[in-house]
């Protein structure tokens, strides 16, 4: 009988840099292995991290040196929560509109598609913000289940 394991979790805090993505991409990717998530989920929670961090980078922070990027992974018995917070200009994801994948590629306009790859890499996918707290993204990855 497998004997559930505890939950444990770690925070570390990066600069606000494009520089800092890979040690934010090994810490993430050390968290998801020892979640014994599969080869698929750990690039899953690679690929939406990174996208997330670039954009509090360049959209929260406005540019590189401006804040830190504070990440937390959270190992639990049926996968991995990542939280990433900053405190950048306030984000509002229902703001965003979704990306009309349908259209000719010379009709889309450029980017957009980053919080669209979030969602589908994720099985949860929360935003908070508060103006003591900044923003506060919650990523959530589970254990056999498909992206």
């Amino acid at each position: 009988m497998d004997t559930p394991q505890e939950d444990t979790a770690q925070t570390l805090t990066f600069p606000g840099q494009f520089d800092s993505l890979a040690a934010i991409c090994d810490f993430v990717t050390r968290a998801a292995e020892a979640a014994d998530l599969d080869a698929r989920a750990v690039y899953a929670v690679q690929v939406a991290v990174d996208e997330a961090c670039s954009n509090i980078i360049e959209h929260a922070y406005g540019g590189e040196g401006h804040g830190d990027v504070e990440c937390t992974c959270r190992i639990h018995d049926d996968g991995l929560t990542v939280v990433l917070r900053d405190h950048g200009q306030p984000f509002d994801p229902t703001g965003v509109p979704e990306p009309d994948l349908q259209a000719d590629l010379e009709d889309r306009s450029l980017g957009g598609l980053g919080l669209y790859f979030v969602r589908k890499l994720m099985d949860e996918v929360h935003f908070e913000f508060a103006p003591d707290t900044g923003n506060v993204l919650t990523l959530v990855k589970r254990k056999g289940v498909a992206s």
